[in-house]
């Protein structure tokens, strides 16, 4: 469950690099629902890759970025708890990690898959890691980063099936 206390923006005892892989570029200290707007900054990341780019160049690319972000962002969570505690609000690039998994099916481009999709990506997505079903709320008491990132993973895995599903009769 993620700690709701306040963190201030400028907290010098936490280095700069981690802080800002772990709060999605300073996403997270947006007031009212970080988590959301850190699925917002995957979306507005990937967008370009959605509409300019064929569907196997989009799919690389974005698993090499999921790859690359769940990687160092697993690192900064963990960072993140030796500074705010256990599963920061602010440190919301698991989520950002999860939109950009939950949109792979999506990676076809509009001629594919319809715009709208992407906010069925989101809204399928946020669900799921809101409230935790089908084993999701476990991989949340692993310990550290991992259980931070792991149970969005999940949950975007579960997003991006739907997604695909839906695509693929559309």
């Amino acid at each position: 469950m993620k700690s709701r206390k306040l963190i201030p923006i400028t907290d010098e005892r936490f280095p700069l690099l981690p802080r800002m892989i772990a709060t999605s570029l300073g996403a997270g200290y947006l007031p009212v629902a970080p988590g959301t707007w850190g699925a917002l900054v995957a979306i507005v990341i990937w967008l370009p890759l959605y509409l300019w780019l064929p569907g196997t160049p989009a799919w690389i690319i974005t698993t090499l970025a999921i790859v690359a972000l769940a990687v160092s962002g697993t690192w900064a969570s963990t960072e993140s708890e030796k500074y705010w505690g256990k599963d920061p609000v602010v440190a919301c690039v698991d989520e950002t990690v999860g939109q950009l998994i939950s949109m792979l099916p999506l990676c076809g481009g509009p001629e594919t898959a319809p715009w709208w999709m992407i906010a069925v990506s989101l809204g399928l997505f946020r669900f799921f890691d809101i409230f935790k079903p089908l084993g999701i709320r476990k991989l949340e008491k692993l310990p550290g980063g991992v259980g931070m990132m792991a149970d969005d993973v999940l949950a975007a895995i579960y997003s991006a099936i739907i997604v695909g599903v839906i695509v693929s009769l559309i």
